[in-house]
């Protein structure tokens, strides 16, 4: 197993922090007032690469890459530059590197800035990949025996999201208004959304475009990196119109992603294979290697005021499609891929009821009321509740984490 590779920043070293010399995630940051910079996280601390490439401290062969403060240029460079820029970067923050002299003044503390999204999202699609997920929407729904959609074993199923609603950890959310059925009228009602919900998920970022349709190992080269994602969703909105297209207002509220890129080349020690398969995929989906990720994952519920519940705990390594197959379904039409692509997994969920990733499992579409450990009782999401995904790859005395991908509901805007 990968062992911790030592750095000159001490915090770096332990075992406790997400973001260790094997990690060296990418975000963007801020301090008050100040402009949008880019930013290596390592041990408590932020690297500042806007302010390294301003020193000349950085060999891109390409100017002005970091100067808007996110990772889309740096991404359209292409992976051989990817490569060589964490090997630069690895080796200058290692114990005893010479560059500790001129990195040291570019360090800053992460508890003094502000994190930001750390790219710009060209376009959003969420699939819906996740077998356990799946068959326990379904049984919600449906007789269990026929759970699974005639297609869900052959296909992983997607639709396109909201690019504009995709917000980095931190922000409020607002509960949205919407159309909802109601059950003593023949008309549907406009009002807030009662059955608020989130969604466990993983986001993996295209940094490389495409024309035309690529292969699994193709559409695995192009993934830049990985976030945490929540889907946030309206269930009742979700219900009322999602038939026969799927959703749209009901996913269009926000998407809240983690403020750090994991890359891929961080992630590679943690590969793990997809499931056995129930039915053979179609040749064009099939994968020459493990494509998912042993990533530990879980939700925590906190009520206003009060301390935290963890929900749900599972691994990313249960779904039954990888990012790379979803990446090459979307080509298959044809579709053009562009650099600051996000694709969300799908709900997260495995098979215990304490690994389901929503409240529509946990509390089984709101007839199971979960209780919190502060006493409080849950079905769907109340104002005021803050919630918080992590997640962690574990290592030989270390550990890969993404910080923390969290999110607080507000209260819905007034109705005219």
């Amino acid at each position: 197993m990968t062992k911790l590779n030592g750095s000159w920043v001490e915090t770096a070293n332990s075992p406790d922090t997400d973001f260790p010399l094997n990690n060296l995630p990418y975000g963007a940051f801020h301090f008050a007032g100040g402009d949008l910079r880019a930013g290596v996280a390592i041990g408590d601390h932020i690297l500042d690469v806007t302010a390294l490439e301003k020193a000349g401290l950085l060999d891109l062969h390409e100017s002005n890459v970091f100067s808007r403060g996110t990772w889309n240029d740096f991404m359209a460079l292409g992976s051989g530059v990817w490569e060589g820029f964490r090997g630069f970067l690895t080796s200058a923050l290692s114990e005893g590197a010479k560059q500790q002299s001129d990195f040291e003044p570019h360090l800053v503390a992460m508890a003094d800035a502000t994190l930001e999204m750390p790219f710009s999202v060209t376009e959003f699609t969420d699939f819906y990949a996740g077998r356990h997920h799946a068959f326990n929407v379904g049984s919600l729904f449906r007789d269990p025996a026929n759970a699974l959609p005639p297609n869900w074993l052959h296909i992983p199923i997607g639709y396109n999201g909201r690019a504009s609603s995709v917000v980095v950890s931190g922000t409020d959310i607002t509960r949205p208004n919407g159309q909802l059925k109601s059950p003593d009228m023949d008309m549907p009602v406009f009002e807030p959304s009662k059955r608020f919900d989130l969604e466990l998920e993983m986001g993996a970022i295209v940094g490389k475009p495409s024309k035309g349709r690529v292969s699994v190992q193709e559409a695995d080269d192009m993934i830049f990196g990985y976030v945490l994602l929540n889907d946030w969703s309206a269930r009742d909105i979700q219900a009322w119109e999602y038939q026969p297209l799927g959703p749209f207002q009901s996913k269009a509220t926000a998407t809240t992603i983690s403020p750090w890129i994991v890359t891929k080349a961080a992630l590679e020690p943690f590969r793990s294979s997809t499931p056995a398969r129930e039915k053979e995929l179609l040749p064009y989906l099939q994968e020459p290697g493990p494509m998912l990720y042993d990533i530990d994952l879980e939700v925590a519920l906190a009520p206003e005021g009060k301390k935290e519940t963890i929900l749900s705990q599972t691994n990313y390594n249960v779904m039954y499609y990888s990012a790379a197959q979803q990446l090459t379904h979307h080509t298959t039409s044809g579709c053009p891929m562009r650099v600051g692509d996000l694709l969300g997994s799908g709900t997260i969920s495995g098979p215990e009821k304490n690994n389901r990733g929503s409240l529509l499992e946990l509390s089984w579409g709101g007839k199971e009321p979960l209780t919190l450990d502060t006493g409080d009782k849950r079905t769907f999401l109340e104002d005021g509740d803050t919630l918080t995904l992590r997640g962690v790859a574990r290592g030989d005395g270390f550990r890969i984490g993404f910080g923390e991908c969290r999110g607080t509901l507000r209260p819905a805007p007034p109705l005219d």
